[in-house]
């Protein structure tokens, strides 16, 4: 099973402000754990919102509107993630509790999702 801890964008990620340097060492090793473990399959931070372009589909069937970042709503938005493949979703979430806070200033949140599997 897959399942995807992404790291939520937080004020500091927009602004561009990069993780304190422990947190950087500390996601780095996690990863390296995960890659022991034979369990990672990726692993990738994001640049801010404004560096990118949102696509909302407003209506169903309609043409979708497109808007370029940064984008406000910085709650909503993604500043990395973790791809992990595990045999079951204990295992997931127990993977995910050692996750480190992903930019060490004390705001990060981390989403845990299954992915689909086709």
């Amino acid at each position: 099973m897959r399942y995807m801890l992404i790291m939520r964008a937080t004020r500091h990620s927009e602004a561009g402000i990069p993780p304190r340097a422990e947190s950087i060492e500390a996601m780095n090793a996690y990863h390296a754990e995960l890659e022991k473990a034979g369990v990672l399959l990726a692993a990738e931070r994001l640049l801010p919102s404004s560096n990118g372009i949102r696509i909302a589909y407003p209506n169903a069937g309609g043409s979708p509107a497109f808007a370029s970042g940064p984008i406000d709503q910085v709650n909503e938005l993604a500043a990395g993630y973790t791809v992990i493949d595990v045999t079951s979703e204990e295992e997931a979430l127990a993977w995910a509790k050692r996750a480190p806070d992903p930019n060490g200033y004390g705001e990060g949140v981390i989403d845990l999702h299954r992915m689909l599997d086709e």
